[in-house]
């Protein structure tokens, strides 16, 4: 089969475009082929365009529409925020958000730790390669 995630009730999404950018909603209804109701636990329950949805892995068990208290429970007990953030894309977000929030001095601390970081390498290699010349 070439796809694994669906649209579907209690997917879990991530908001990739728009004023909730970045943030992690749950599908709760279908409305057309081009819009879902989205529901999140610190964010009003409304629509959005699919195309501003990228589907996760992940999936909670709820009924169609359900009340706000029921949704957060659910999420509680699917473990949701640390099941994405042990996730490779989201760890991959994560990073990508502490890196933009560096300042000067903190991206050249990181610069000078990549060269050291380079030259250990290098060394350990001439090393390696002068013990076993084959």
């Amino acid at each position: 089969m070439p796809f694994k995630r669906y649209v579907e009730i209690g997917r879990v999404a991530l908001v990739n475009y728009g004023k909730e950018y970045g943030r992690l909603v749950v599908i709760v209804d279908v409305i057309d082929q081009n819009r879902a109701l989205v529901d999140a636990p610190d964010m009003i329950r409304g629509q959005i365009n699919f195309k501003r949805l990228s589907l996760t892995d992940i999936k909670i068990d709820i009924p169609r529409v359900p009340k706000k208290k029921t949704l957060i429970e659910a999420m509680e007990a699917a473990d949701v925020k640390n099941k994405w953030e042990k996730s490779s894309w989201g760890r991959k977000l994560i990073v990508q958000k502490r890196r933009a929030a560096l300042n000067d001095f903190d991206r050249y601390k990181v610069m000078v730790a990549k060269i050291k970081r380079g030259r250990a390498i290098r060394e350990k290699l001439a090393k390696l390669k002068r013990e076993n010349p084959a």
